[in-house]
């Protein structure tokens, strides 16, 4: 279903891992997982990444694991 935005209609958004048929979000992943990340280095909502509530879940615990590992910043660096 589309979004009715004036007289444009606005496409939703699809989910970029459900339409790779990826099963799992890996965490060694940096550059996929940094694409996710807002300047301040949080995770984006789903609104606005377009990825649907089972990968936002698995997505944040991703994000999680690579803080955790130093693979990722808690916070940015500005």
């Amino acid at each position: 279903m589309a979004e009715i935005k004036g007289n444009f209609y606005r496409a939703r958004k699809t989910c970029q891992f459900c339409t790779e048929r990826a099963k799992d979000v890996d965490y060694k992943d940096v550059r996929l997982l940094g694409r996710f990340l807002g300047e301040r280095g949080r995770l984006a909502p789903g609104r606005v990444s377009g990825i649907c509530a089972a990968h936002q879940r698995k997505l944040g615990k991703a994000i999680k694991r690579a803080r955790y590992l130093a693979l990722l910043p808690f916070v940015s660096q500005d």
